[in-house]
């Protein structure tokens, strides 16, 4: 990551987000409800989690045939994104309640996920919100060299086949978190006294982070073979479970940033930025298939990230209808509300774009 000091446009003359925020403001005070979840979202919290645990617990201790075993470790991943994206997301983001001890019990479910919670606020709440789709700052849009996401990303040989191989490669993500991610992060992040809120104590960190392995793999791993599962049974359900989720998780962060209608901009030498970061966050963020309720109620909202960027701390049960608020004040600004119509089009929108960031760049 850059140690250049990203500093955004302090100048917005039309008082676009001024604006923005009055309006949004507005509508909950009219409508007299919390920016935070409601009994709707407890309601999908419940559904998400019996997800998760429903098919693993059948799979543990019932004699299934092996192709039902195969598809509900492939409900468990599908459970595991959902209780990502629906609950640990929105907690983490301190929207899931008003209450604090609920978004931090919720948030918690990050450690069933293979996660860490003070890696996840550093590199989700604090770097990708602030530095979204900024190259060398922004690590979500950074997949080493075998994925070029951004043109200012050095080109490889490589990237030519990528537009092929990429949506393979998603479903590795959550498999890196629960081998090496999370120790990576914890070492980078606190020898650069990064945090989001209060900087914790680094033993405290490491001592969470390991017992929290611990733990992980105590549930996804000892147990089953505690059970009776040979070994390459657990492995097997242990890849088909997170390759599932992977790839989910994957797809929708890509398909809101790494688009055709989304920008990579750069800071000059000083480190400025063009525009201020409400503005930047139109630039840089894309919507999909709006109003598909299907894709709305999984994904937590995220295919609203529009709204997610720039009101991250209003809970996701409130997006569809701050939309209609978001995109009228843009207009009126001239300014982008980058979206696409359907889950169709937009994943081939994103290969489109990985192909383009593939060939090989044309020296000017």
């Amino acid at each position: 990551m850059s140690r250049t000091t990203i500093k955004f446009s302090r100048v917005d003359s039309a008082k676009f987000f001024r604006t923005l925020n009055k309006r949004i403001n507005t509508y909950f005070n009219e409508k007299n409800i919390k920016k935070t979840g409601n009994w709707k979202l407890y309601l999908k919290a419940i559904v998400m989690f019996a997800l998760l645990i429903t098919p693993l617990v059948l799979v543990l201790t019932l004699n299934l045939p092996a192709w039902t075993q195969i598809l509900f470790m492939i409900l468990v991943g599908v459970g595991m994104a959902g209780v990502g994206m629906n609950v640990m997301h929105d907690a983490n983001h301190g929207s899931f309640s008003s209450k604090e001890w609920v978004n931090k019990l919720m948030g918690s479910s990050i450690y069933i996920l293979a996660g860490n919670d003070y890696n996840w606020k550093v590199q989700h709440n604090v770097l990708h919100h602030t530095y979204t789709n900024i190259q060398g700052h922004d690590e979500d849009i950074d997949a080493g060299r075998v994925i070029r996401f951004s043109k200012h990303a050095k080109w490889l040989k490589i990237h030519k086949y990528q537009k092929y191989y990429a949506f393979f490669l998603y479903g590795l993500l959550t498999v890196n978190w629960a081998i090496t991610t999370d120790f990576k992060q914890t070492y980078q992040y606190l020898k650069k006294k990064l945090s989001y809120g209060k900087f914790p104590n680094p033993a405290t960190q490491w001592t969470k982070l390991i017992i929290g392995k611990i733990i992980y793999y105590a549930i996804w791993i000892v147990l089953p073979l505690v059970v009776g599962f040979t070994w390459w049974q657990v492995l097997i359900g242990f890849l088909i479970m997170h390759y599932t989720a992977g790839i989910i998780l994957s797809v929708v962060f890509q398909l809101a940033h790494v688009m055709p209608n989304t920008e990579m901009p750069l800071p000059d030498e000083a480190g400025n930025m063009k525009n201020t970061w409400a503005i930047h966050q139109l630039y840089t963020t894309s919507n999909f298939a709006p109003k598909n309720w299907l894709v709305r109620f999984f994904t937590g909202g995220l295919n609203y990230q529009v709204e997610h960027h720039l009101f991250s701390n209003i809970s996701h049960i409130h997006y569809k209808k701050i939309a209609e608020i978001v995109k009228k004040t843009a207009t009126e600004f001239s300014l982008p509300y980058n979206e696409y119509r359907t889950m169709r089009k937009a994943v081939y929108e994103h290969y489109q774009q990985l192909n383009i960031l593939g060939k090989k760049p044309v020296i000017a």
